[in-house]
């Protein structure tokens, strides 16, 4: 199985100097909808799991702790660079959104772009999305999903040991997985081709009494 923690380091350590070119102005839209749907308030604490080369940094507010973190120490050089151009103050860390290194209940919100497609274990990553995430934190995502309706056919699920391999796994569903990682969603929104890529909103759903 291709995609593993190690062999996603590597290949966005090869792909970040290109990356620029292939996702800014093709996510753009699709990543101010996505931020533009989270309840933001000065002061919040704010965390960017795969964060990538900080596509996101023009389309967060500036009254808020920023914080960023990725498993490629090339896109992190390349998101310091882009913070110091935009005037950001950024705290950026090389961390595996599996295992975040925070304690618990930090962050107002999570942000996860881009990423849940192609984590090894995204119900892992979520997890630890909501655990470093305050009571009421909100958890921002946008990426590409299966429909939640049905789960992938046979020809997609072939097709997926080789997008997989190299770029995204084309199986995975919003719904079931944020929710099945115990959280309440309050918006979905389709935002790129169709209603492939999906930009969600959720909050940490509370154990009932």
């Amino acid at each position: 199985m291709f995609n593993t923690t190690a062999w996603n380091r590597l290949r966005y350590d090869l792909y970040a100097p290109v990356y620029d070119m292939v996702a800014e102005r093709a996510f753009r839209r699709a990543r101010r909808t996505a931020l533009g749907q989270v309840h933001w308030r000065p002061g919040m604490r704010v965390l960017l799991v795969g964060a990538g080369t900080g596509l996101d940094l023009p389309w967060l507010p500036r009254d808020i702790e920023l914080h960023a973190t990725d498993l490629s120490p090339v896109m992190m050089r390349r998101l310091e660079r882009r913070a110091e151009t935009l005037g950001r103050d950024v705290a950026v860390e090389v961390m595996d959104a599996e295992a975040l290194d925070f304690p618990d209940g930090q962050f107002d919100v999570v942000v996860m772009h881009l990423i849940l497609a192609v984590m090894p274990d995204p119900a892992r990553g979520l997890a630890e999305a909501r655990r470093v995430l305050v009571e009421d934190g909100q958890l921002c995502v946008m990426d590409k999903f299966q429909a939640d309706e049905r789960p992938a056919g046979l020809g997609r699920r072939a097709l997926n040991l080789v997008t997989s391999a190299i770029a995204t796994d084309i199986t995975r569903q919003a719904r079931p997985l944020l929710e099945g990682a115990g959280f309440m969603i309050e918006a979905d929104r389709p935002v790129m081709m169709g209603a492939l890529f999906r930009a969600l909103l959720a909050r940490k759903a509370m154990p009932e009494t």
